[in-house]
């Protein structure tokens, strides 16, 4: 068992840290911005709250972050309060966050320079992944603090891998966005196609999913689509946010992504439609607009 806190209790945060704590066995403390959540979560699952990163983090073998953005990332690592500021030797930090691989790598050398460990450690799976514990986590870091850490992030995951170095993660995560955005624009544009074609579209998706069209997305996502409904995962307002790291990167890096940048004005179309909180096959609703 080890001694843990968990700073960020969002939709993905929330289930993680409970599956850190009954799953996993360890003694957990959670911190989040708007304290109720937090006490919320003490009630449902018991351990430990605290009102500050700083104070959650003071003496724990671990510590795991899943926040917004770079700046809430910074926030809760560095900033006032944060929890570098009261880290032991030798423990680990290990941030979920979906983020740069630029401030993943500041994060990394900062935690080097006061003696313990970073991994970042993206994950993909959306809410259900993180309800049922079966999370994908791309992590990267050095090989000793990812096997110190890998025993534990496997409390909410199906599979942990160690990428590379410190900024691999999030590098890793941004290939798993792209592939996703050019697939659920196929698959609406598909069904889209078919619907207007007259198709029964259940049996045609009962049919092609079995061949290589098939996917995640086509076996999850095919019966809301049809259906018009959009509220069964991962928010529009998200993938924007995962997008826009993708094309900084891309524009770094010097990479050429053309079918990713117009879905990401594709999902722009989607925001204006009110669509902000949608789930990302909503690029159907686009078309039938």
């Amino acid at each position: 068992m080890a001694d843990i806190a968990f700073l960020g209790l969002g939709v993905m945060g929330y289930p993680m840290a409970a599956h850190l704590k009954h799953k996993g066995g360890h003694a957990v403390t959670v911190y989040n911005r708007t304290a109720a959540k937090a006490a919320k979560w003490v009630e449902q699952h018991g351990g430990a709250m605290a009102s500050t990163p700083a104070e959650a983090a003071r003496g724990k073998d671990f510590v795991f972050s899943c926040v917004g953005n770079d700046d809430d990332l910074r926030s809760v690592t560095t900033g006032p309060d944060g929890a570098f500021s009261t880290m032991k030797a030798g423990a680990v930090f290990v941030d979920n966050t979906t983020a740069s691989a630029e401030v993943a790598r500041e994060l990394d050398a900062a935690a080097r320079a006061a003696g313990f460990g970073f991994i970042d450690a993206p994950v993909s799976g959306g809410q259900a992944g993180a309800e049922n514990g079966v999370l994908t986590v791309m992590c990267g870091g050095e090989p000793e603090t990812f096997g110190k850490a890998r025993p534990v992030i496997e409390a909410y995951a199906r599979m942990v891998g160690l990428m590379g170095p410190a900024g691999s993660g999030q590098l890793t995560k941004m290939v798993n966005q792209i592939c996703i955005a050019g697939l659920v624009q196929g698959l609406a544009e598909g069904i889209h196609f078919g619907m207007k074609a007259g198709l029964d579209m259940e049996k045609v998706v009962e049919v092609i999913s079995k061949g290589a069209a098939g996917s995640w997305q086509m076996e999850n996502r095919h019966k809301t689509m049809i259906a018009g409904t959009y509220d069964f995962g991962f928010a529009v307002d998200w993938m924007r946010k995962d997008l826009g790291i993708v094309l900084d990167e891309g524009d770094r890096n010097g990479a050429k992504l053309p079918v990713t940048a117009l879905v990401d004005q594709f999902y722009k179309d989607v925001q204006a439609m009110g669509g902000r909180r949608w789930d990302t096959s909503s690029l159907l609703a686009r078309l039938e607009k």
